[in-house]
């Protein structure tokens, strides 16, 4: 990566639910070319790997240590993590992966948080080929009935199968896994999946590490941290450094309903302190801020100074679900622009963009 230039559109290394790949130019509209740049709620990134200009100071953060874990790896070796996610789709492997992972949970949040340098290659690697193959939400949550007792994968409730309840790890209350069957819809390619352009190298380990490294450059100047989302929102992050744009993409509340059978954990509390902070920071002339949620759920803010934005998103798994009515939702999608923002650009009637 050139100083000073743009950067290619990348996609994200994982699928992501609730992603903002078709809202990233209407963001970017909104922002501008803003000094400093901060995603609280990092998720697959999809807005800053869309982003239209140079890279300037970027800082990203999400609470759950295996996200943050995965982009710090691939700052630092992609070819490491190629080689800890270059598996071909095994329901079997999958499953021992994710039980394998949530042991980690703990020790991996912890040096994170308390290191900014930390990283972990083959976490981040078996995270990236797990969450590749898994089907919704809920990969790595913890909340699921199966457990590992002696390197085999047992269900807690079934004591009839001859396993002993006492020889189940059940002390944290989260440490169990999904038994789902792994995602074939797309000819069971895993992270093989060709996401996107760099040049004949599209598939297989080469186009994967050559993805990877074209991920390196463009986050190599980004600063990752783990942690809760307020951390990162502080006048030393932010307009400290001039005019910011800020993206915020909490978990949407309970109030703006959501296909429960995708988005099982919802968090009611953040999406309140999420608009709420919002009430506060949003007149400061340095912050363009943009929120992202369903429907009318944050219009309080249209009285003060804010304008709102539909748009539609891909759908994800609702489509392939069988009646018109079950993925409506994606047509429900919002963002929400701080007074700050800039103008919604108007079509030229006569440039080339506004002809017929």
């Amino acid at each position: 990566m050139v100083e000073g230039t743009p950067t290619p559109p990348l996609q994200a290394p994982f699928p992501w639910y609730g992603g903002k790949s078709r809202a990233a130019h209407l963001i970017w509209e909104r922002l501008g070319d803003v000094a400093c740049y901060v995603e609280p709620f990092a998720g697959s990134l999809t807005v800053l790997l869309n982003r239209p200009h140079a890279p300037q100071i970027e800082t990203v953060n999400d609470k759950d240590a295996y996200i943050a874990n995965v982009f710090r790896a691939l700052q630092a070796d992609p070819a490491a993590v190629v080689s800890w996610c270059d598996f071909p789709v095994n329901e079997a492997q999958q499953h021992a992966v994710h039980t394998w992972l949530l042991a980690q949970r703990e020790t991996c949040t912890a040096r994170l948080m308390g290191d900014p340098d930390y990283y972990d290659a083959q976490v981040a690697g078996r995270w990236l080929y797990g969450i590749a193959c898994w089907i919704g939400s809920g990969w790595c949550s913890g909340d699921g009935p199966w457990q590992s007792v002696d390197g085999q994968l047992v269900h807690t409730a079934r004591e009839a199968a001859g396993v002993s309840r006492k020889l189940v790890h059940l002390g944290d209350a989260g440490q169990g896994v999904h038994k789902k069957r792994v995602h074939l819809g797309n000819a069971g390619q895993g992270v093989h999946k060709k996401r996107v352009h760099l040049g004949n190298a599209g598939q297989g380990t080469e186009g994967l590490l050559a993805w990877f490294e074209a991920l390196q450059s463009r986050l190599r100047r980004v600063r990752v941290c783990c942690g809760d989302w307020t951390r990162v929102l502080g006048p030393s992050v932010t307009y400290n450094h001039g005019l910011t744009g800020i993206v915020l993409d909490p978990p949407y509340s309970q109030e703006e309903q959501r296909d429960n059978a995708l988005y099982a954990v919802e968090d009611l509390a953040v999406a309140h302190a999420v608009r709420a902070w919002c009430l506060e920071y949003g007149g400061h002339p340095l912050l363009r801020i943009v929120l992202c949620g369903y429907g009318e759920i944050h219009d309080a803010l249209l009285a003060h100074g804010w304008t709102k934005q539909a748009w539609t998103a891909n759908g994800g798994f609702s489509n392939q679900r069988k009646g018109s009515d079950k993925n409506g939702n994606k047509y429900r999608e919002t963002l929400w622009f701080s007074p700050a923002c800039l103008a919604v650009p108007q079509l030229d009637l006569f440039s080339s963009s506004g002809r017929r």
